[in-house]
């Protein structure tokens, strides 16, 4: 039997399939998400290098990022690592050359649209690099399809928040991974409440922006799931990146928001790190 799926699941993957198909990101005007066609931009904007984005397959960056987990996670040869909301493949690609041949990459997205441009990509990726270290997966990150304690390293981009049961995620990434695996997470957390009117607008949803936790709901998230050792490093400038100020889905979303206000004063963008025990 077919597992039940969430109403937000499907307007995520009626979102994100198109995006796949335009086949130019979340910053094309035509997807329904922010932003204007700037996917290089938004990525050097939010902490990829141009020596990284020139690693990478084309049409591996959708522009789909808050920040650059990779950068953080300080990989190590061997290593396995899990990409959760994998896309086309991104941070999966820039992951599994850190860790090597004698490592490997899962990457998990629900959107099949997604997995047929990854694993093109793939395809592509194997003959520039040599390196046939990645694997993608069909599932939901709230049922991660992998076993128990078998990841060192769990990756996000602006994923968690999309989820309508972050709790669950949380609990799924801390069984995954290995007794003493580590998190390296970028996402979105509000720093205050949002306007109701935000919250329900799927383009801001899409956008990563009316899913995200509180500050204090995410540590207690990550908590209970038994993670440790947990560091929030804020990404400057990746804000004004993702939403940039004269494009009209900046405006739209901005208007919802009190006067006098901007979305910097809601919502930062941080790098997740914690540890299991």
């Amino acid at each position: 039997m077919e597992p039940t799926i969430h109403p937000t699941h499907l307007k995520i993957q009626d979102a994100y399939g198109r995006i796949a198909s335009i086949g130019s990101g979340c910053c094309d005007p035509r997807s329904g998400c922010c932003g204007g066609g700037r996917v290089v931009e938004v990525a050097q904007g939010v902490g990829y290098s141009e020596a990284e984005l020139a690693t990478l397959p084309e049409g591996a960056n959708l522009g789909l990022s808050c920040g650059n987990p990779t950068a953080m996670a300080e990989l190590k040869v061997g290593e396995v690592v899990l990409d959760l909301g994998s896309g086309a493949g991104m941070d999966a690609f820039l992951a599994a050359q850190r860790v090597g041949a004698t490592g490997h990459v899962h990457g998990v997205d629900m959107t099949r649209e997604m997995l047929v441009k990854a694993r093109k990509n793939a395809a592509d990726f194997h003959r520039r690099t040599g390196l046939e270290n990645v694997t993608f997966h069909q599932g939901q990150i709230e049922a991660i399809p992998l076993p128990d304690a078998s990841v060192d390293v769990v990756l996000s981009n602006c994923v968690l928040n999309l989820s309508p049961d972050q709790a669950t995620v949380w609990k799924e990434i801390a069984r995954v991974l290995k007794p003493g695996g580590r998190v390296s997470i970028s996402d979105m957390v509000l720093l205050r409440p949002i306007p109701e009117a935000l919250q329900v607008d799927v383009q801001a949803l899409v956008g990563c922006i009316a899913g995200a936790p509180l500050m204090g709901d995410l540590k207690a998230m990550v908590a209970a799931a038994g993670l440790t050792d947990l560091v929030l490093t804020p990404k400057e400038g990746a804000i004004k990146a993702m939403i940039p100020a004269g494009d009209p889905m900046a405006a739209h979303l901005i208007g919802l928001l009190p006067e006098g206000t901007g979305p910097e004063d809601f919502i930062a963008s941080l790098i997740i790190a914690a540890t299991k025990p």
